[in-house]
This record gives C-alpha cells, sequence and structure tokens, in this order.
C-alpha cells in the first residue's frame, strides 16, 4: 500500500529523455564545414541560450571529428559554493543509462575471446538459474532460454520494475550478486518477440562480465577499457573515489531563484552508475569511430565494433532497432548510433555517426527537458543538414485501416506482477485515435501528432518535434499475450489496453470509490454526533423508530466495519498526500529514493489487507440489512452503494497488484 501511494504521486513527477522524429526520405546538404572554431562558436552560443532558458547549472560537451577531439568544453559550475568551474577534462558527471553501453563492450570483449557465446543460455554463464517459462497470470508456458543477445536488445521479456531505481543513502547499496537474485523481474514475454527497455537486463549481463572475469565489474572496466583509453577521470565506483571526489560535479536544481544542491545518487553498477568527464568520453568515442583504436590502444577488433553498428533487432523493416547495445536511429536523415541516460538529477547524451566519423557527447544536472537531444539537433541541422521530407498522400481505404488501431496503449517497459503496475494508469501512455480522414492522431507526452498511412500497418509522422520521441515511424502487430502491440523505433514498444485496464476508468472508479467512502463516514460521524446531542435532550423520532425496527445487534456491527473500513481508507488517503509530497530537488516522493522503515511497510501491509477483509464484511452486511431490513429504504441503499465502491477500490488494489 506504501508502495501504490508512492507511485500515485511518483508518475505526477517521472519524466523522461524521448528521441526526436525525422522525416523518411531525405536529401543531404551540407552547409557548413565542421571547423573547430565554428563549433566552438555555434555552441557556445546554443549552450548558453539553453542553459540560460531552462536554469541549467552546470553542462559538459564534447565532439570528435575523424579521429580528433575537436571541441571539449564545460560551462557553469561544478561547485557554486566555491566558484569552481567546470573543467571538460577534470570534471565529472553522472551518465546514467549512458554508462550501459560499457556494459556491452565488455560483453564482446568476452565474446571475442570466445568466453561468452551471445547465442547461449545466460543460465550457463549464471551461479543461479532463471526459469525457462513465463511468470505471468499463472501462466507456466515453456519458453526459449533467455540470450545475452536478447539482454543487448532488450528483447529478454523481463517486466520492468520503475520506482526504487535511485537512492540518495549508500546503505541501499548491495552487491551486484545479490541485486540481480533478490530484484528479479518476472518473465512476461516470449524473449526476442517484445522491445522492453530493461535495467536488468544489463545488470544481468554486467554480473556475467564479473563470473566469467573473475573480477568484480567495476574493476574490470578499469583494468580492460578505463586503462587502454587513458580515462582517467570515469568510475562506476560508489561513492566516487577518494582520488577522484574533488573532480565530481554537484548536482543543483533551480528553486525559487536559486541553484539547491543534490546529494550523491547511487544505483546499480553495469546499468548507469559511471560518472565521467566530457574528454574521457571523447576518447571512448574515438575508439568506436576507428575500429576499436584509441592511440596505441585498442579495446576492441574492427570487426567487433563493425558488428556493434550492425541491427540486431527491429519489430518491422521500417523501425530503427537496436544494435548490440547502440540504439539505432535516424536524426535528420543520418543514421546515427546512441544511447541517452538520465538519473533524477543528470541528463547524459552519447551518439554517434559512424559514416561521417563525428561522435556528439553532453551531460549536465538540474533540467526537467531534453535540452541534450534539441542541442545536438541543432548540431546536425547546421553541419549535416537535411531537405524536408516528401509529402504522403493517404493511400485509399486508410480511414478503415486505421481504425482497427485506435484505443489506449501501455508500455511494455513496466511492471506486471507487482504494484509498479500502477504506473501504467498515467505513465508512458500512448493515445490513438482517427481524425475524419482516416490519419491517425497519436498522443504522447502532451503533444499530439498526425500519421499518414504508408503500407498496411505502417504510419509515417507528418510532423517533427524533438520532443515526442521515438515516433518517425511506427508500426502494428500483435504481442506474445495476443494484444495489439503499437511498436517504435529503438527498444520501446506499446500494447492495448482493454477496455477495463484503460487509464480513464480505473482512475474515475478510484476517485469515486474514495470519494464516496471517505464522504460516508464523515456522514455517518456527523450524525452520530448530532444524535447524540439530541438523545441528551428527548428521544429523537428516528431514534425511536429505528428501535421499533429492532435496532438488531447486527446492525450496529454493519455500521460499526463500515465506519472501520472509511476510517482505513483515510489512513490510505492520508499516508499518501503525507507520505507523497514531492521533493522539489529530486522530483519525486522522498520514499522513491530513500529507504522505507519496517514499521512502515507493516502497517501499509495491514492497512491493505485490512481494507480488502472488511471489504467482505461490509458486502455480507450489506445483503443482510435487505434480508432483516435495517434501517430504513435509503439507509439501505446507501449501505448497499458503499459495499459496491468498497468493492470497486478492492479490484482496483488487486488488479494493479497493490495486495498479493
Amino acid at each position: 500500500m506504501n508502495r501504490l501511494r508512492k507511485l500515485l504521486c511518483i508518475v505526477l513527477a517521472v519524466s523522461f529523455v524521448v528521441l526526436p522524429p525525422s522525416g523518411m526520405h531525405f536529401a543531404f546538404a551540407s552547409a557548413i564545414n565542421l571547423d573547430a572554431t565554428d563549433v566552438e562558436a555555434f555552441l557556445d552560443t546554443v549552450i548558453r541560450q539553453q542553459m540560460e532558458e531552462h536554469n541549467i547549472p552546470n553542462l559538459t560537451a564534447s565532439v570528435v571529428v575523424d579521429g580528433e577531439i575537436i571541441f571539449a568544453k564545460g560551462y557553469g559550475y561544478a561547485n557554486y559554493e566555491t566558484g569552481k568551474p567546470v573543467d571538460p577534462e577534470r570534471t565529472l558527471f553522472r551518465i546514467g543509462s549512458s554508462a550501459k553501453l560499457f556494459t556491452w563492450t565488455a560483453i564482446m570483449q568476452l565474446a571475442e575471446q570466445g568466453k561468452v557465446d551471445l547465442d547461449t543460455d545466460v543460465n550457463e554463464y549464471l551461479d543461479f538459474e532463471i526459469p525457462n517459462h513465463l511468470e505471468y497470470k499463472g501462466r507456466k508456458d515453456d519458453v526459449e532460454p533467455i540470450t545475452i543477445r536478447h539482454l543487448m536488445n532488450h528483447t529478454p521479456g523481463f517486466e520492468d520494475y520503475m520506482s526504487e531505481v535511485f537512492s540518495i543513502s549508500e546503505d541501499s547499496l548491495i552487491p551486484l550478486a545479490q541485486h540481480v537474485r533478490d530484484n528479479r523481474p518476472a518473465r512476461v514475454f516470449v524473449p526476442g518477440e517484445v522491445s522492453a527497455y530493461s535495467n536488468y537486463g544489463t545488470a544481468l549481463a554486467g554480473y556475467i562480465v564479473e563470473l566469467i572475469s573473475g573480477v568484480p565489474y567495476a574493476q574490470y572496466i578499469e583494468e580492460n577499457i578505463y586503462r587502454p583509453l587513458n580515462m582517467k577521470n570515469s568510475t562506476f565506483r560508489q561513492p566516487i573515489p577518494d582520488e577522484l571526489t574533488e573532480n565530481m560535479s554537484k548536482p543543483y536544481r533551480y528553486l525559487n531563484g536559486e541553484f539547491v544542491e543534490g546529494k550523491f545518487e547511487f544505483m546499480t553498477e553495469p546499468s548507469g552508475s559511471m560518472s565521467s568527464s566530457a574528454v574521457d568520453m571523447a576518447k571512448f568515442m574515438l575508439a568506436y569511430l576507428q575500429g576499436g583504436q584509441y592511440t596505441d590502444a585498442s579495446i576492441l577488433m574492427p570487426e567487433t565494433v563493425h558488428k556493434m553498428f550492425s541491427e540486431q533487432f527491429t519489430h518491422h523493416p521500417q523501425l530503427d532497432g537496436m544494435a548490440h547495445g547502440f540504439i539505432k536511429a535516424t536524426f535528420n536523415g543520418r543514421e546515427t548510433f546512441h544511447h541517452p541516460g538520465g538519473t533524477m538529477l543528470y541528463d547524459t547524451g552519447l551518439y554517434l555517426i559512424p559514416d561521417k566519423n563525428i561522435g556528439f557527447f553532453i551531460s549536465h544536472s538540474g533540467g526537467n527537458v531534453p535540452i541534450n537531444i534539441e542541442i545536438f539537433q541543432g548540431f546536425l541541422k547546421r553541419y549535416l543538414s537535411a531537405e524536408a521530407p516528401a509529402i504522403l498522400e493517404p493511400p485509399v481505404g486508410m480511414e478503415e485501416r486505421s481504425r482497427a488501431f485506435v484505443g489506449e496503449y501501455y508500455q511494455n517497459r513496466r511492471s506486471f506482477t507487482n504494484v509498479d503496475a500502477f504506473l501504467s494508469l498515467m505513465f508512458g501512455r500512448i493515445l490513438v485515435e482517427t481524425d475524419e480522414n482516416g490519419y491517425l492522431l497519436v498522443a504522447n507526452s502532451g503533444e499530439t501528432h498526425r500519421f499518414v498511412e504508408i503500407e498496411s500497418g505502417v504510419y509515417s509522422n507528418l510532423q517533427g518535434s524533438s520532443s515526442f520521441g521515438d515516433f518517425r515511424t511506427i508500426a502494428f502487430g500483435i504481442d506474445s499475450l495476443g494484444k495489439t502491440m503499437l511498436m517504435t523505433d529503438g527498444p520501446m514498444s506499446y500494447s492495448k489496453a482493454a477496455w477495463y485496464e484503460t487509464s480513464g476508468l480505473n482512475l474515475l472508479m478510484l476517485i469515486a470509490a474514495v470519494l464516496f467512502i471517505i464522504a460516508s463516514l464523515l456522514y455517518w460521524v456527523i450524525r452520530s454526533i448530532i444524535n447524540k446531542i439530541r438523545r441528551g435532550k428527548t428521544q429523537n423520532a428516528e431514534a425511536e423508530a429505528e428501535a421499533e425496527a429492532g435496532a438488531h445487534e447486527g446492525a450496529k456491527w454493519a455500521k460499526r466495519v463500515a465506519v472501520l473500513l472509511g476510517v482505513l481508507t483515510l489512513i490510505f488517503m492520508l499516508g499518501f498526500l503525507v507520505e507523497g509530497e514531492i521533493d522539489p530537488v529530486y522530483g519525486l516522493p522522498a520514499q522513491a529514493y530513500t529507504p522505507v522503515s519496517t514499521f512502515t511497510l507493516m502497517l501499509d501491509l495491514i492497512v491493505s489487507y485490512a481494507i480488502v477483509i472488511t471489504t467482505l464484511g461490509v458486502l455480507v452486511f450489506s445483503v443482510i440489512s435487505w434480508i432483516k431490513g435495517y434501517w430504513k429504504l435509503a439507509g439501505r441503499i446507501h449501505y448497499t452503494l458503499f459495499a459496491l465502491f468498497a468493492l470497486v477500490l478492492s479490484w482496483i488494489f488487486y488488479f494493479w497488484n497493490a495486495i498479493l
């Protein structure tokens, strides 16, 4: 129950970095040469403008072209208290999920050595077993084993938990070996069929690196990637090692006219704990753009790098999919391999355009908007510009075919088996409608775009917006659970909600149930007080009638059970309001990133099950009240409605896994 209350507030604050669409067919026209002086002047202008507009406290960026670092610069202050400026070579920023590229690099190193095979069951490398069957809604269907390739392209079929990803308490850290055992998500999709971004999948790959290499994950990265590339200002370790502490940037959020400092964030190592500088990340980009080579060192063979830049999974030929760890995308008409990263306080982007030998890295703290992609898009438009896409005309019969895809779609990167599933009601939803001409109207993140059919089940975005996400093209199919699936570029997909799963219906039922139950509680309490006052003066006529009707002991207990249910519901709502208050610095309730006490967990468990148990009691008494004639007709109707709303509330708790 505590997690349900917390999730209700998390969804109000969670935002994610989304990737921009671009047109389908481009003719290229490079307007300006990639000159270091021009690049610096251009990025200085764009970055400072974005930082001022969005109150960004600090930022670092680097650009590599044709084997050289042509730009590396820091902006703002790494520490506002001391006035220390950002140094692109030495100042570390948290790079979030962009760090996953180091996990996949490590995996490919081991593959080169013949120590792992991308298509072998991961259980062959693990010291615990992942069952080879589905684990959702009682399904135990045997399925193919999960392989490392599935982990790399985010198709292992795991559900994903979106709360408790970050923490500001070092005490929350547990060894990687314990994390992959204790926090293993359920298998809900057949592997290799549904794209659903998975932090756990990357953590599992990192653990395989540990087991195969025989050294801790962070140490392996230091010895096999950092050292060859001379990345002296990078680490996966948490907290930051003493020798790098002075170089770690401070994260800030702009509040009430000033920058407020946030604390260091802890997270699972292989999926996002890395801190690095712009120059160190430039070295990493150069290695990939030069066939795994940097100066005299090598981290991968050229053929392996070539494989890393080859697409290994996509839902449809018209969609950009996943390469080996890199996300394949089309930005401004250019084939790009990239990986964004985000924490509560930092946002990062790494972009490689291999055919032009260009790499772009950017990271900052304190922003709530995807300025990284805005800046990268501006860079592309200046130096690798493209003409507008051709105008696409709707084919005959589009209107009728489009109607089949109308509905609400939920991210497949979500929980299916615990209370995190409740996030689906408000986070990552896609709403698909049609207009009078059959164009699809797709609503995502507060924007609605028009799509035109380009082939059966495939639609192209007629508009462009860097905040609209991976929606250059969308395609429709069927997921492994038999639901209509909306597929996009990158490691995300969405499945259509059944009518009883839709957010509108569930939120309406939740709000109505809570309001009716609490209003009834207040009515009974107030009425009881008034009756006591009246009885103190004279016997109330209604009280006499009730006494004549029997004033059954059962009627008294019926009211007592209903009042108890009302009190429990009130406790739930008060807990939601108190515990769910959004922290303005981290953008989440405190319980999303701090440990919850055992007492609170036990109290919430008791309250959640007590609501369900008392609901059963209320339902029984509602039937008895009609049989034995408790109260007047209006009273019985009210009690019956109370019971029905209580049942609705309990059903929501059950369906969205608030009780198990």
